[in-house]
């Protein structure tokens, strides 16, 4: 009788082999291989405060350190895995972006998306694949990535550097659990109010 393989971080994220195997195929179909590729990280949002907390809980059980920052005005978690996922034949994901609220536009819940580390020649990757590319990110000096957005609002993104790398030049380190002190979670309030756009 064959013993099913523990998979604790799969109990918590969900099915993150089907969800890395559908965006290869969604690439593939846009003339786009990862194969020569690493993998950096996988995001996983989540629409409560309490939520985040409770997952990020759940993930540092299984974790060697959490390199927790302030981004985009809240906390946002860099969960380093004891032993990085296993996805797409044999590559690895050793890092977990954990993204709480606030959201300043529509986004997927749960996995959305993982980045693709293409290294220095990200730029002339993006010039060959422009068809299809949806826009590039600014986010800082060292973390600009390109990006392709699905319908259903996942993405995939593409890196000069992991996330690992960029929190590391900006003097972050992932030397234990590290979490923002005193944070107290905000509603946000938009030009149409704080209540949801009509359907």
């Amino acid at each position: 009788m064959t013993t099913a393989t523990a998979d604790p971080v799969g109990d918590i994220l969900g099915d993150y082999r089907a969800f890395t195997e559908q965006q290869r195929d969604r690439l593939l179909a846009r003339g786009i291989d990862i194969a020569p590729y690493e993998l950096g990280h996988l995001a996983f949002r989540l629409p409560e405060w309490d939520q985040y907390v409770h997952v990020r809980t759940l993930l540092e059980r299984h974790a060697t350190a959490n390199a927790e920052g302030v981004w985009n005005g809240r906390p946002m978690s860099m969960i380093l895995l004891a032993e990085p996922l296993e996805v797409l034949d044999g590559k690895r994901i050793p890092l977990i972006e954990l993204i709480p609220p606030v959201h300043q536009r529509v986004y997927k819940m749960g996995m959305e998306h993982f980045g693709v580390v293409v290294g220095e020649e990200v730029d002339a990757f993006s010039r060959t694949h422009r068809a299809v590319l949806t826009g590039q990110q600014f986010q800082n000096e060292w973390n600009e990535p390109y990006y392709i957005l699905f319908e259903d609002f996942t993405h995939v993104k593409f890196h000069r550097r992991s996330l690992r790398e960029v929190i590391e030049l900006q003097g972050g380190t992932f030397d234990g659990i590290h979490h923002v002190e005193g944070w107290v979670p905000q509603r946000i309030v938009t030009a149409t109010g704080p209540n949801p756009l009509p359907r």
